[in-house]
C-alpha cells in the first residue's frame, strides 16, 4: 500500500500514522526525501484503508492493490453468483426481477405476479414498506403487503424481493422476503446493512442517489463484513441536473464495478428513467455493458397506482425487454435463468 502524507508534518501527527502500520503489523518505508510518500508491506487487512483514510496526516491512498477490501476482485477470488430461490446472477447467467413499485391490493398483485414470470422474470418485486418523500404520501401496506407478497409466491413459484426500511423490521420482513431490497435512500444505514447482514439472506443493494462509486462499494463492505457473501449491486441512477429524466443511468460504474468486484451487478432502469418510454432502450443499454440482471417496474394501469406510475412500463413492454435482454445475453455467451431450469434450482 502506498500513501500520500500531508506536507510538513509534525512528529506527533506522523506519530499517528506509523501507530497504526505497527497496529496492522505492517512495515514502513518512505520512498522520497520530503517523507511524503509512505510504503506500508505486510499482511493483506481490509481494515487497512479506511483505518488510514481517517487519519488527518493522510493526503490519499495512492494503491491499496495489496490490502484488498472484501468487496475487491482479486485473483485468488472467484465471481461470486448468487443465487435466490429461481434466479440467478452471475456465472454466466443473468435474471429478470419485476414487479409493481408498491404492494397496494390482492387482484392485481396477483395478476402482475402471473404476468411477470409469463415474461420470464424469476423474482417478483414489490415494496410492502416505502420510503416517500413526503411523510403524507402512500407508505406501503406494512404487514399486509408482506402476507400478499407471501400468497403470490405461493402461486407463481416466484421469489420475493422487498424493500426494508427498518432494522428493527429485518426479522418479520425476512419471513417472507427471499432477498432483502437495500433501497437508495438507505444505502448509508450502517445498522440496517449490518443486520441484514446478519439475517444472511441475499441482498439486493441499490446505489444511493448521491453515492460515489467507494461509497456504494463501502456499502457492501459493511454486509459483506457482517458475514453475508450474497450482495447483488443494483445501479439504478444518480442525481443529476438535467429533468428530462428522473435520474442519470451510470453505465460506465456498471461497467467498471464488473472488473472493480466479484459482486453481481444488475440495472434498474426504472428508477433511472422515471418515465415508462426510456425503460426498454436504457434496459438494453444496461446488458450490453456487462449488467448481470434488470430490475424493472411493471403494471397494466399505471394511472392507477400511488407511486412511481410514470416509470412503470405495461405488461407487453415487460416481455418486450426480457426477449431483448435475452437476445443481447446470448451476444457474449450468457443466458437468462428461468424458473423451470435445471441451473436455476441447482444448490
Amino acid at each position: 500500500m502506498l500513501l500520500r502524507l500531508r506536507k510538513n508534518l509534525g512528529p506527533s501527527e506522523l506519530e499517528s500514522v506509523l501507530a497504526v502500520a505497527r497496529d496492522l503489523d505492517l512495515a514502513t518505508r518512505f520512498l522520497d526525501a520530503n517523507r511524503t510518500i509512505l510504503e506500508l508491506v505486510g499482511p493483506a487487512d481490509p481494515r487497512a484503508r479506511s483505518r488510514f483514510e481517517d487519519l488527518a496526516a493522510v493526503a490519499g491512498v495512492l494503491d491499496s492493490a495489496d490490502q484488498p477490501e472484501l468487496v475487491d476482485r482479486t485473483r485468488d477470488r472467484a465471481d461470486t453468483v448468487v443465487r435466490i430461490k429461481g434466479a440467478i446472477f452471475g456465472g454466466g447467467y443473468a435474471s429478470l426481477i419485476a414487479g409493481p413499485c408498491a404492494v397496494e391490493n390482492e387482484a392485481r398483485l396477483f395478476e402482475i405476479a402471473a404476468a411477470v414470470r409469463a415474461a420470464g422474470a424469476t423474482l417478483l418485486r414489490g415494496g410492502a414498506y416505502k420510503p416517500r418523500t413526503s411523510p403524507h404520501s402512500f407508505q406501503g401496506l406494512g404487514a399486509r403487503g408482506l402476507a400478499l407478497l407471501a400468497q403470490a409466491r405461493e402461486r407463481t413459484g416466484l421469489g420475493i424481493v422487498t424493500e426494508v426500511l427498518d432494522p428493527r423490521d429485518v426479522e418479520a420482513v425476512g419471513r417472507v422476503a427471499d432477498a432483502f431490497q437495500i433501497g437508495s435512500r438507505s444505502m448509508a444505514n450502517a445498522a440496517l446493512l449490518v443486520e441484514v447482514g446478519r439475517a444472511g439472506k441475499p441482498v439486493v443493494l441499490k446505489r444511493g442517489l448521491a453515492a460515489t462509486e467507494r461509497e456504494f462499494r463501502l456499502a457492501a463492505e459493511y454486509i459483506l463484513s457482517a458475514g453475508n457473501p450474497n450482495v447483488v449491486l443494483c445501479e439504478r441512477g444518480v442525481r443529476g441536473f438535467d429533468r428530462f429524466t428522473r435520474n442519470i443511468l451510470d453505465l460506465g460504474v456498471v461497467a467498471h464495478l464488473k472488473l472493480a468486484t466479484h459482486l453481481p451487478v444488475i440495472v434498474d432502469p426504472s428508477h433511472a428513467a422515471g418515465r415508462a418510454d426510456l425503460v426498454r432502450p436504457l434496459a438494453r443499454a444496461g446488458i450490453a455493458v456487462g449488467a448481470d440482471g434488470l430490475m424493472v417496474e411493471t403494471h397494466p394501469a399505471p394511472h392507477e397506482v400511488h407511486s412511481d406510475g410514470a416509470q412503470a412500463v405495461d405488461l407487453a413492454t415487460l416481455a418486450d425487454i426480457a426477449r431483448d435482454a435475452e437476445a443481447l445475453l446470448g451476444l457474449d455467451g450468457r443466458r437468462f435463468a428461468a424458473l423451470d431450469h435445471p441451473a436455476a434450482t441447482a444448490r
